[in-house]
């Protein structure tokens, strides 16, 4: 496994750095005439869009195979449509659109994608199982659509290089946590739900998440984008790598309720996507506001 991780793990960064460029590149180009866009160039966060498309799209997958090994029948084509339709709410709705409005309009999709589960339930006319089958469409929708379209939301309102920072943040407290307890961990943090996780390797894991969250805040002010702060960006970084811890819980809940041990087998090492970005989902909605919460003290 740490063969596999150690052969992969640097290519996801060759990755990010490259799909983080052409974001970059992509966001400075003159929008073409036939585009019905209103600003002179592109909008930002175009290929983090599609690449959280496609993680929407095997994270739900595997999400709905959770759920089949509960009993919950959810087929994987409508657990990939429900995802993508909550990424696209978040990614198309006007940024314009606030206030009263702005929360109708997230509450109504909630409400429309939970009727959507209980219908599907019940088109083969059979009651058995409705309950679970809504809550579980109503489950892959929150977490593979709104939650992991954060990152977007992050995008739209940052430079593509915050979005790296934070998930270098969240990655990087993994790492730390990894080593820190194989070398020194004893003490078990939640055995049984998470067997090889220690406190020391919690501890390790979020100090160095916030040495990394630090360091990055510095190059990102040195690099002229808007940052946190050293100070903040240490603490952010800290506070991200607990939260990715707990994102990593909840996908470890998910799978040992429905007894599995991996979520999938699409990447050798590590399982499936869903075992690589449990933890950024989870960090990315606190991200959000804590960058908000940041700007603001510094206004």
């Amino acid at each position: 496994m740490l063969k596999h991780r150690l052969t992969l793990g640097p290519v996801f960064i060759v990755a990010i750095i490259l799909f983080a460029y052409l974001d970059e590149v992509l966001d400075h180009l003159s929008t073409p005439a036939w585009v019905p866009y209103h600003k002179d160039t592109l909008p930002p966060g175009m290929v983090v869009f599609v690449v959280m498309m496609v993680l929407s799209s095997f994270g739900a997958r595997e999400v709905a195979r959770i759920l089949r090994a509960k009993g919950d029948e959810i087929g994987t084509l409508f657990a990939v449509a429900i995802s993508l339709s909550g990424l696209l709410l978040i990614g198309f709705i006007p940024v314009e659109i606030t206030g009263t409005i702005g929360l109708a309009v997230g509450v109504s999709s909630v409400a429309l994608v939970f009727v959507s589960g209980l219908i599907y339930a019940i088109r083969k006319k059979q009651i058995d199982g409705a309950i679970g089958i809504g809550g579980g469409v109503l489950l892959i929708y929150v977490y593979m659509g709104l939650m992991l379209g954060f990152m977007a939301l992050i995008r739209r309102e940052h430079s593509i290089w915050v979005l790296v920072w934070v998930l270098a943040c969240v990655k990087s407290c993994d790492i730390g946590a990894f080593f820190t307890g194989t070398t020194i961990g004893k003490n078990k943090l939640i055995p049984w739900l998470s067997p090889g996780k220690t406190w020391e390797g919690l501890v390790g894991g979020m100090i160095t998440s916030g040495g990394v969250g630090a360091i990055g805040a510095l190059m990102l002010s040195s690099a002229g984008i808007s940052s946190p702060g050293v100070l903040a960006g240490g603490l952010m970084g800290f506070v991200f790598g607990g939260l990715g811890q707990m994102g990593d819980l909840t996908a470890s809940l998910m799978k040992r309720d429905a007894q599995m041990k991996d979520s999938g087998s699409s990447l050798p090492g590590f399982g499936g996507v869903l075992d690589i970005i449990d933890s950024p989902v989870f960090v990315a909605p606190f991200a959000f506001w804590a960058l908000r919460l940041v700007a603001v003290l510094s206004s």
